[in-house]
């Protein structure tokens, strides 16, 4: 379900030809990589967590993760990650196909600096199987996003 409805708002935008459905997994950063045929890194993975009882998205790249000192400073509260059945229920999407596309109303989605680093970025399309291909200016309009925010650190290249 999540699929279509992701589909059919990205189609509604315009987006349509951009989407990829895979006969593989895409569920994880690493699947997701593969399917494409990308670094990790250029995966636009979607984070939720709770905020004063509201769920909120965070799109991160693929190799990002929370700074919890940053996340704190920006939200005020600890990073509290959704569970996998309040993903679903809050969200509208099943772990390994969240996107910002085709959400539940009330999500507030927020897109992290660390994707600004790339041309083309690939986040999921409503399922474990899916993505579409985007600049991070396009995630922005299409996500609807709030801001950009910097709560994620980039692990150091060895």
């Amino acid at each position: 379900m999540a699929l279509e409805e992701s589909k059919a708002y990205l189609e509604s935008k315009g987006y349509g030809d951009r989407i990829q459905i895979f006969d593989v997994s895409s569920a994880t950063v690493e699947l997701a990589a593969v399917a494409v045929g990308t670094e990790p890194e250029k995966i636009a993975k979607s984070l939720t967590f709770m905020v004063d009882e509201q769920a909120v998205m965070i799109i991160c790249a693929g190799d990002a993760k929370i700074n919890n000192s940053k996340y704190k400073g920006y939200f005020h509260k600890k990073a509290k990650m959704l569970t996998r059945e309040e993903v679903n229920e809050l969200i509208g999407h099943d772990v390994g196909g969240v996107c910002p596309f085709g959400i539940k109303e009330g999500v507030d989605v927020y897109l992290d600096v660390s994707l600004k680093r790339f041309e083309k970025i690939y986040p999921a399309c409503g399922s474990a199987n899916s993505a579409v291909e985007l600049t991070p200016d396009e995630l922005e309009q299409l996500s609807e996003s709030k801001e950009w925010i910097d709560v994620c650190k980039i692990p150091e290249k060895e």
